[in-house]
């Protein structure tokens, strides 16, 4: 593609040297840069794209896409206001505008975003359509998995991947929407069928100012959608924003369990094996059963129904795609191999994740509740002490650990989480290690007991430093309840 066709949507201030250059590629990533690309420089959390602009020279850009003014002469040089802007707007028109030509639904919010876009997927796969997922665990194109780092990836991945997803002949793709992304202009450009809000609490306060300013961000993407936005009116932040965008173009729908909605769940049954209740929906009603527990497993199932009402799909692919849910990898992620008691590994590392997963498990629990977790570092210091108090008050016995520490003192993180703890009668112990924290936990638990290791979810590593190191909750789980002697010989 001509460089002349690509720049003619930017807000440009300045362009020095040709633009009738053939670009056969796009990074900003100079170690991505091959013959003939296009470099655009963005600002990260770590480093600065416009310190490696020889970097990409040498590896063959033709042209520069900046925010600062360079003494660069051998390459055309071209500065703009945002580049990350600058960058959407690129990678949708070198992609040919791929969110077009398939159906997009964007899911956001704190919680439950991976839980429903799986759901989704499930019961538009029982519906026979080939299905896209963009989100935390991984990436699919199809039956293809793909690994990934970011929730939603930047601009110019995100654009690759639906391409790639067309070239495959996907109708559907399902993505969760991060409020990162939507800040950062990485969906930008992109036409969502649908867009959905699971619910919104406390979270990423050390990229949000705000609680405000988190809400705004993630009302974004109902600005980017051309049918149908859906929203959990049972969740008091999405009550505010059904009532800020009821005059949008796009048509609204609501779901909710305690409020009257569009789409509702009635005579609810809970148990440590699923859930099941009774649907009521404008074109179809009937009895849902998913083998997830939680209530929280309710609200992304009417999540999921909402969707596929939106996109037309018969009420017996809901039932049956619901129905024959696998587990979902790290969320109340049930290991089955313990003898006496319950084990349930999930990915709850915000308070109102925390409290609402130990105020669910609690109706299952036999005997005690007793609870592994953490919280990272590097991120909200405010929520550690909030989440202490909250699993004070919810379990029986607390073991504080560590999550990802990153680059923070460990026991600093611990002593955070201790301040909140301490303001409960729960019993606790604070062990830094998370494998000795895991192992304790088990050899602490009794029959009728629930373990609940919480916070790493489907992670398989821990963030020391900025190093990873192997490390997988379930794993270590049954590594350590083998060495106690913990476990059945054949699974239940």
């Amino acid at each position: 593609m001509l460089l002349r066709e690509l720049l003619m949507d930017l807000d440009i201030i300045d362009i020095r040297g040709c633009i009738d250059l053939g670009v056969e590629s796009i990074a900003y990533d100079s170690r991505k840069v091959s013959k003939n690309s296009l470099f655009i420089c963005i600002r990260g959390f770590k480093t600065d794209g416009h310190l490696y602009i020889r970097d990409a020279i040498i590896n063959g850009a033709i042209a520069i896409i900046t925010e600062e003014d360079t003494n660069i002469n051998h390459v055309t040089v071209i500065r703009v206001k945002n580049t990350r802007r600058a960058m959407a707007v690129l990678a949708n028109k070198f992609f040919d505008y791929p969110s077009e030509k398939l159906q997009l639904v964007g899911i956001t919010g704190t919680n439950g975003k991976t839980s429903t876009s799986y759901m989704v997927k499930n019961i538009l796969e029982k519906a026979n359509n080939k299905v896209g997922v963009i989100g935390t665990i991984a990436n699919w194109i199809g039956e293809k998995r793909i690994e990934t780092k970011l929730t939603t990836p930047e601009a110019i991945d995100f654009q690759a991947l639906l391409y790639k997803m067309l070239n495959k002949q996907i109708k559907y793709c399902i993505m969760e929407v991060s409020s990162h992304s939507l800040e950062l202009n990485r969906v930008d450009g992109s036409n969502f069928r649908i867009g959905l809000l699971t619910n919104l609490s406390s979270d990423h306060m050390d990229f949000h100012n705000t609680v405000e300013e988190y809400r705004n961000s993630k009302k974004k993407l109902f600005s980017k959608t051309s049918y149908k936005n859906i929203i959990n009116i049972d969740d008091k932040h999405g009550k505010i924003i059904f009532k800020e965008i009821k005059d949008y173009k796009t048509s609204l729908l609501t779901y909710g369990i305690d409020n009257r909605a569009d789409i509702m769940a009635k005579d609810i049954t809970l148990n440590l094996k699923g859930v099941s209740f009774q649907l009521y929906s404008p074109d179809y009603r009937g009895r849902i059963e998913i083998s997830i527990p939680g209530i929280f497993t309710v609200y992304n199932a009417l999540a999921a129904i909402a969707i596929s009402h939106a996109l037309g799909i018969e009420f017996k692919s809901i039932q049956e795609g619901l129905r024959d849910m696998a587990g979902i990898a790290g969320r109340m992620d049930l290991i089955n191999e313990f003898k006496e008691f319950a084990v349930i590994v999930d990915y709850a590392h915000t308070p109102d994740a925390l409290e609402n997963l130990l105020k669910s498990t609690r109706k299952f629990a036999a005997n005690k509740l007793i609870t592994v977790f953490g919280c990272g570092g590097d991120r909200d210091k405010n929520k550690r002490a909030v989440m202490g108090e909250i699993a004070g008050e919810n379990s029986d016995l607390t073991i504080i650990t560590s999550d990802n520490p990153r680059t923070e003192n460990p026991l600093e993180i611990l002593a955070m989480i201790e301040e909140g703890i301490k303001k409960t009668p729960g019993r606790y112990f604070i062990v830094e290690d998370r494998r000795q924290a895991i192992s304790l936990a088990l050899r602490r638990a009794q029959k009728g007991d629930i373990v609940l290791i919480a916070g790493k979810g489907h992670e398989t590593y821990q963030t020391i430093g900025n190093k990873n190191f192997e490390f997988d909750d379930k794993k270590v789980a049954l590594e350590t309840g083998r060495e106690a002697g913990l476990l059945c010989l054949h699974k239940i």
